[in-house]
């Protein structure tokens, strides 16, 4: 799994691709999450099913990747949902997505607090 900017260029592709904001098409199969930029997604239950999709899609080893416009701040908020749909407790899953993806991700209190409320 991988984290990106939609229109930064990749190494090679992925098999599946949660988009976290408006861009081009990508060639893969994808799923698209109305997310605002520096706020949390518009319908909780849509976004929290594309995570557990997506979820499912890794553990089945299918290369994913998700992407927002800046590639930090949702992106790095759907990577500690997913972390956390995963088992990583709520409070280690913001560290842990700073340390290993970004040391800004997760921009906002309000995106921190929509992680917690997930767990």
């Amino acid at each position: 799994m991988r984290g990106r900017r939609i229109a930064a260029e990749v190494a090679s592709p992925a098999d599946f691709a949660l988009l976290l904001a408006p861009g081009p098409e990508p060639a893969c199969p994808h799923r698209r999450i109305r997310w605002p930029d520096f706020w949390v997604p518009l319908d909780r239950a849509d976004a929290l099913d594309a995570l557990r999709a997506t979820l499912r899609r890794a553990h089945d080893g299918e290369r994913v990747e998700v992407a927002c416009r800046g590639g930090v701040g949702r992106t790095g908020t759907a990577l500690a949902a997913l972390a956390i749909l995963d088992g990583l407790p709520a409070d280690r899953a913001v560290p842990w997505v700073r340390a290993g993806y970004h040391p800004k991700a997760v921009e906002t209190p309000w995106q921190r607090r929509w992680l917690r409320r997930i767990a």
